[in-house]
């Protein structure tokens, strides 16, 4: 007797395990090139300061970035003011080069002359001011000691945001590190200061400061007084940045030279 094959049940086919690996999903990885990586490491450990830029990243792979840019900025050791005709003249610039807005302007990088990657206040204050209408954005943050933080958030959807890993990529093809050109952007960009210009009262002392490195000068002994000199929201925004990164003061002896 045949059997009625109406009545059997099939079982459900197994998917193979390539559509397995194909759905499942893949965890978001910040790369950079090894010549982006040396030289967001140079342009850190070339000035006291934090150091502010973007990443530029290949056309087809928006997290992987092949080149750190920085531009004109007032940078201390506690904040980083970008000169907002320079923003606008980087922006400019790169779309000239053919490049689009989420491969230069999405993944926002900067340095801690600590030994913190975290970030501050005025970070999260930046970086929701800046990228918060950005369909993403990345804030990477590098540490001296070569820590790191690096958190994606996205705004379409549900929005939210995640902390991903940091990796230097040497599978792909790279060019050879320019210390010389690096040197020289940084001096053309980076105007690095005493936390303020308050802080500092001699304008001679301050264009000395501007054209040299600042290691040669030590923090003003009445760091009280410098405080309550200064505009209710200057001294806001310095007493926030030390709540948050006491590797800054922690070392009394080497702060208050």
């Amino acid at each position: 007797m045949k059997k009625n094959k109406s009545n059997q049940k099939e079982l459900p086919k197994k998917k193979s395990s390539m559509l397995r690996d194909y759905e499942r999903p893949v965890k978001p990885v910040l790369r950079f090139s090894p010549t982006a990586w040396a030289k967001l490491i140079s342009f850190r450990d070339l000035g006291p300061t934090e150091i502010s830029g973007f990443g530029i990243t290949d056309p087809y792979d928006l997290l992987y970035v092949t080149e750190f840019q920085t531009i004109k900025q007032d940078a201390t050791v506690a904040s980083i003011s970008l000169d907002d005709e320079a923003v606008a003249d980087f922006f400019e610039s790169q779309v000239d080069t053919g490049h689009k807005p989420e491969q230069f302007f999405r993944i926002w990088c900067h340095t801690h002359p600590g030994d913190s990657p975290n970030p501050s206040g005025t970070d999260e204050e930046t970086f929701q001011r800046v990228f918060g209408r950005c369909d993403w954005a990345i804030m990477f943050i590098l540490a001296e000691n070569g820590k790191t933080y690096s958190r994606l958030r996205f705004n379409v959807g549900p929005s939210g945001q995640i902390l991903i890993p940091v990796h230097v990529d040497y599978t792909q093809p790279f060019d050879q590190s320019n210390q010389d050109a690096w040197e020289a952007e940084y001096k053309a960009n980076i105007k690095t200061a005493l936390w303020s210009r308050s802080l500092v009262r001699d304008d001679e002392l301050l264009a000395d400061a501007e054209e040299s490195d600042l290691s040669d000068y030590s923090l003003p002994q009445d760091i009280l007084e410098q405080l309550e000199e200064m505009e209710p929201e200057e001294r806001r925004v310095i007493l926030d940045e030390l709540a948050v990164r006491p590797d800054l003061w922690e070392d009394v002896d080497e702060v208050l030279v």
